[in-house]
């Protein structure tokens, strides 16, 4: 689902979402994925602005183009998860500094996050 704000450019929100359809499992390694006409008319954007977040997405290493077929994700399986535990780890540090902003101490959240995950 795109959905896009104020906070950040737009391609690099597009990026952000390549990154997460990675993440889920959503795109796989070595798949094909849309053209930029079709993903920019999915994501309801100027096919030049998708182009540009493809380019950066690319140039992450994370999909490669094969001049007469597409664009492709990466077949690097450690790149894949090295961009999963970097995802993961940066909402964790995210998710600890607005607690700790909050007045939290470090074993409290650690308490919080231990109930969470034994009710899930």
């Amino acid at each position: 689902m795109w959905n896009f704000n104020s906070d950040k450019p737009v391609y690099m929100q597009i990026v952000d979402e390549i990154k997460a359809r990675i993440i889920s499992g959503e795109y796989t390694a070595g798949q094909r994925i849309p053209s930029v006409r079709e993903l920019a008319e999915e994501a309801r954007v100027n096919p030049n602005t998708m182009q540009k977040a493809l380019s950066e997405t690319e140039r992450q290493g994370l999909i490669f183009s094969m001049r007469t077929s597409g664009k492709y994700i990466t077949n690097d399986e450690i790149k894949i998860a090295e961009l999963k535990s970097d995802t993961a780890k940066g909402e964790c540090e995210a998710f600890i500094s607005r607690m700790s902003k909050l007045g939290f101490s470090k074993n409290e959240i650690l308490t919080i996050i231990s109930d969470i995950i034994h009710n899930m």
